[in-house]
This record gives C-alpha cells, sequence and structure tokens, in this order.
C-alpha cells in the first residue's frame, strides 16, 4: 500500500512504486499539475494469470490528492490522452484527476500476438479493477468511473463486474445491444427526427442506387486511390454504404440541408454520400477489428433493413454481414448473449449511481439502458435531437443542472 499521505512533488515516486509497472514516462501537464503515461503488466486472463501478459497504457492526470478521479474506461485506444491540451468533461466541471486506460488489444496495449480467445469483458473489466487498485491508495477519495459510446459499454461492463469499486459512473451514448444484429435499430429510423428528413435521407439513399452505374466509376476510382481492399465485390460494397448512410447521418447529426437537392451534381451528390459514409469503413484493413470481433462475440451490433430498397440492391439480404465482412477469414465468433443478460439482470437487481446520457436521434439510442423509473439513483438523461456527440455540456439548461446536481451531491456523501 502507499498511503494517502502524499504530497506535491510525490506523484512520480508513487506512480513508480506501482505493482506492475513496467514504464513511466512524463508528459506535458496541459491543465493539469502533472501528468504521466505508465504501462501496467497485466495478466491475459485475470482467471488464470499463468496463461501470459501484456503491458496495458494508463495516462495519468494529476489535479490534487484531495480531489476525485475521473477513471476513463475507453473502449479503444487512449492516445489521445496524450495530448497537452486533453481535459475530460467531468474532470473539468469538478476539477478531477483523470485516469485513462486504454483498452485491451488496442494501439499500445495490444498483445504480441493478438489472441483473440481472452479479448472478453470479464478480462477488460478485470484491468480496469487491477487499475483502480493500484491507483485507489494514491487517489483515496470518490472516484467516477466513465466512457463514451464502447468506452460507456465498458463503464457498464466495469460497473457490472465490480460494483463496489466506484462511487458513481456517467455513461455517455452507452449502447447495450442484445445481438450481432440487435433489430431494434431498424425500428428506430422509423421514428427518428422529423418526417421530412427521414423522407429526405431515404430519398436520398434511394437516388444513390438508382445512379448507381453513373456513380460507379467514381466510387471505383475513390477505393483504388486510397487502396481500399474488400472481401465482397465493389458493386455490394456500394450497397452496403448506402445502408449504412442513414446510420452515420443520424449518429453524427448531420444538418438536412447538408444532403445534396435534386439539381446538385453527380460529383456534389457522390462528395456528401463518401463524406457521410465512407466505403474505408468496410475495408480488410480495420484499425477497429478488436471491436469487430467484440461486437461479434458480446457487446453485439446493429443490421440494415434492406426492405425499402428492394430491386435497387445487388445484395440479397444482409445476415451476418458483420462476420463476412469485418472479421478475419477462417475467425468464427458465435454470438453469447449472456454479457447483454448480466448487465441487465445487474441493473434490475441492484441500484448503482448511475448516469446515462444519450441523444435523441442517435440510432444507438435504440439499444439504451432499461428505463426504470423506480431506481433511485438511476438518471437516464436525453438531448432532444442530439446525435453521439451528447455530453452533458449539450444538454438542454434543466437537464444540464439535473447531472451537475445530481454528481455534485453523490461527491458530497
Amino acid at each position: 500500500m502507499l498511503g494517502p499521505a502524499l504530497y506535491a512533488g510525490e506523484l512520480d515516486k508513487a506512480l513508480l512504486r506501482l505493482p506492475g509497472l513496467t514504464r513511466l514516462d512524463t508528459l506535458a501537464p496541459g491543465e493539469f499539475k502533472e501528468k504521466y503515461v505508465c504501462f501496467v503488466r497485466q495478466p491475459l486472463d485475470h482467471r488464470h494469470p499463468e496463461k501470459g501478459s501484456f503491458n496495458q497504457r494508463v495516462v495519468v492526470c494529476h489535479a490534487g490528492f484531495d480531489r476525485p478521479t475521473v477513471f476513463v474506461t475507453e473502449g479503444y485506444g487512449g492516445a489521445y490522452a496524450l495530448n497537452p491540451r486533453y481535459r475530460e468533461e467531468l474532470s473539468r466541471l469538478f476539477d478531477t484527476n483523470v485516469v485513462v486506460a486504454e483498452h485491451r488489444y488496442f494501439l499500445e496495449s495490444a498483445p504480441a500476438p493478438a489472441d483473440w480467445q481472452y479479448l472478453t469483458a470479464e478480462n477488460s473489466a478485470g484491468d480496469l479493477h487491477c487499475i483502480y487498485e493500484a491507483l485507489h491508495p494514491v487517489y483515496p477519495g470518490k472516484w467516477i468511473s466513465t466512457g463514451i459510446s464502447k468506452g460507456g459499454q465498458t463503464t457498464l461492463i466495469y460497473r457490472t463486474y465490480y460494483p463496489d469499486d466506484m462511487t458513481l459512473s456517467v455513461a455517455y451514448v452507452a449502447p447495450l445491444c442484445r445481438a450481432a444484429a440487435d433489430g431494434r435499430h431498424e425500428l428506430f429510423f422509423r421514428r427518428i427526427g422529423t418526417p421530412g428528413v427521414r423522407k429526405k435521407v431515404h430519398a436520398f439513399q434511394l437516388g444513390l442506387l438508382k445512379q448507381r452505374e453513373a456513380l460507379m466509376p467514381l466510387f471505383e476510382a475513390y477505393c483504388r486511390e486510397r487502396n481500399l481492399a474488400f472481401r465482397i465485390p465493389l458493386p455490394e460494397v456500394y450497397d452496403y454504404c448506402v445502408l449504412e448512410y442513414a446510420f452515420a447521418f443520424w449518429q453524427w447529426g448531420t444538418p438536412a440541408d447538408a444532403i445534396p437537392g435534386k439539381k446538385a451534381s453527380l460529383r456534389d451528390r457522390f462528395d456528401h454520400f463518401t463524406a457521410v459514409s465512407d466505403p474505408a469503413y468496410f475495408a480488410l484493413e480495420q484499425p477497429n477489428l478488436p471491436f469487430f470481433i467484440q461486437a461479434a462475440h458480446e457487446l453485439g451490433y446493429y443490421g440494415y433493413d434492406t426492405a425499402p430498397f428492394a430491386g435497387y440492391l445487388s445484395i440479397t439480404d444482409c445476415r451476418d454481414y458483420l462476420q463476412r465482412l469485418f472479421l478475419p477469414e477462417g475467425l468464427v465468433v458465435p454470438f453469447k448473449p449472456d454479457l447483454h443478460d448480466r448487465i441487465v439482470h445487474f441493473l434490475e437487481e441492484n441500484d448503482p449511481k448511475l448516469i446515462c446520457i444519450y441523444g435523441g436521434n442517435d440510432p444507438w439510442t435504440a439499444a439504451a439502458i432499461p428505463d426504470m423509473p423506480h431506481k433511485r439513483n438511476r438518471l437516464i438523461l436525453v438531448q432532444p435531437g442530439g446525435s453521439h456527440l451528447a455530453r452533458i455540456g449539450t444538454l438542454p439548461g434543466k437537464l444540464k443542472e439535473k447531472a451537475v446536481e445530481r454528481i455534485t451531491e453523490w461527491l458530497n456523501e
């Protein structure tokens, strides 16, 4: 144990004594007093440490030993936290320390070789628990776990497996999918936004399919210039990009007036199409391959509704597209609903201090956590018309005040 009696200038000494530390580098502190990047040895399998280990990257941003600590449960890589300008929203609001844990199998936290059997939610939660146990003696105050999107999923996973580590949790735009093709997202598109914008989005997609012959040369040149390779024929990739367009459009809050009108040139239509739904998303070279493996295995994902485009697609259906388009050749990953069921059961049987923030027009909100009004410590806030960029700072005044007041109350208990 490091003990809580730490003073200015002692953080580096405390970090050097962390269990499993393999490397410690000083970073430009930016808005913090001190900042470091640590590499900590983690077991590949927390149930069987003898299976091997890897180094996990952890960024520590110091505001004060007496301050609360925000624990960013990243779902992907954490390189952004190295930037001197980085400061997480909750840390800015409540003047906290920040600990960013890069997710296993991403960037500098990737085992070599990548044995995918150890990329599980349970092991990722074990990573976070080990980091918390190592750093809690340094920062003995209250801890807030938080994450965005897949990081928000990771926040929910961590809270489920280790319910007593954190004081409270704030999950941003965190889906809780129940299948590799969940099924709720397609229904969500029928009521998303306004009827006028929904009609405009569909008309643009349909126009892309009707103008396939004219647009395909541009599409082929675009993919060739970027050296994009795919598992499926290019006409099928085109279809998937058209189907993905609606999801991406709503997810990132694309303005409706950005959609080219009927008089727009072919080039303008194509440029808008690929700006919203880039074919690189479906390419073989996938920096987020670990995510797609996790999605296929236990995190779940979304499907596409092909019915509105019947007669215009070169594909017959989208069944198992996650497996066929994204996963490595020969890697078959059957989906297991156990994780979804475990999290839902935990939320039903317990009442952890938890705030979930969603965007009203974000398709991922179709898979939001179940609303349980009888839970005193559960707060679900939806930004009207919001996208996947919904945060406390983007909420309307009263909702923002509600979030800040609730977190303040919990931190002062």
